[in-house]
């Protein structure tokens, strides 16, 4: 285990590497001007003079590679920079933001394996039957929504329409404190939602697991030595179902990042979607590349996670292999 997360280590460096290039090379390549995002308003009225001076100084009149390197050797002191349009340090601006963003995408994700899980041995061990066509006619066609249209549909139904949960935000209108009980309730929609747009892959993925595991001859030969029905399903079938699922782990990861982005803007959720918008449409290259390397490096946590699940669930796959 140790050598797998040591190897994949590794190989995580130059990938960083190739994503921050990237973004910076994508960057300068946008339409979008920096320094007129950063001066806004004053800069339709600005000189040309004052408009070259601010580029100087932000340091975007630098040729790309070293915009890179500058950026690249200062976060490998700790430094990811100052973000130009948050006007605060980039460090700042994603630790006041990544738990929001952690706690929803972690519930989100609880809800989608746990509920995913129930339904699909549910509807595994007994294929072809009235809930099994039901919800796997409901999960392909939850696969075909996108997250932001769910979130508009339940803000409609149980904020609107209903009025039993928020339809957005982190606390009430009138409030200006932050409590358990006022965050618990607007994350219900938010996580819920997120949750459901990623349930149906492991439902699926469950529930043939499942399914085929009830056929394998040392399921039959357990429920012949008169195991009970629960036994062999929850002892037996369920943990050969479940080894397919645990590869979701690392692939879902980036959708769950992407859904998490869009469900934040739909419910206002205070995390990291508002910065990355912000920081992709004003060319913010400090902020767009640390914002770029989180991503990218939950990706490949997702993946080795998934590994290492999958060596600890099924022994005859080895670590070192």
């Amino acid at each position: 285990m140790a050598r797998m997360t040591g190897r994949r280590a590794l190989a995580a460096v130059p990938v960083l590497l190739a994503v921050t290039f990237a973004v910076f090379a994508v960057a300068a390549a946008s339409p979008f001007d920096p320094v007129k995002a950063y001066a806004g308003t004053a800069g339709l009225t600005a000189s040309q003079e004052n408009l070259d001076q601010l580029r100087a100084n932000l340091g975007v009149d630098r040729p790309l590679v070293a915009r890179w390197w500058e950026w690249l050797t200062a976060a490998l002191h700790g430094d990811l920079g100052d973000s130009s349009v948050m006007r605060r340090p980039v460090a700042d601006v994603i630790a006041e933001r990544i738990g929001w963003s952690a706690l929803l995408a972690g519930t989100a994700f609880l809800v989608a394996v746990l509920l995913g899980t129930a339904l699909g041995v549910l509807a595994g061990r007994r294929r072809g039957g009235l809930l099994d066509r039901t919800v796997s006619s409901v999960a392909y066609t939850l696969e075909a929504a996108p997250a932001f249209w769910l979130g508009l549909l339940a803000i409609w139904f149980f904020a609107l329409k209903l009025g039993a949960l928020p339809a957005g935000g982190l606390t009430d209108t009138a409030s200006d404190t932050v409590t358990f009980d006022q965050v618990a309730a607007h994350l219900v929609l938010p996580a819920l939602v997120l949750g459901v747009s990623q349930l149906p892959w492991f439902f699926l993925y469950v529930r043939q697991g499942v399914g085929d595991a009830l056929d394998e001859d040392s399921v039959r030969g357990a429920r012949a030595r008169g195991l009970r029905e629960r036994t062999v399903l929850l002892g037996h079938a369920l943990r050969s179902g479940m080894l397919p699922m645990l590869t979701l782990v690392g692939s879902r990861v980036p959708e769950l990042i992407t859904g998490a982005l869009l469900v934040e803007t739909v419910f206002s959720w205070p995390g990291i979607a508002a910065a990355t918008v912000q920081a992709a449409t004003s060319v913010d290259f400090p902020l767009l590349a640390a914002l770029t390397v989180l991503a990218t490096a939950a990706v490949l946590l997702g993946n080795l996670l998934s590994d290492l699940l999958y060596g600890l669930a099924d022994p005859r796959v080895g670590f070192d292999g």
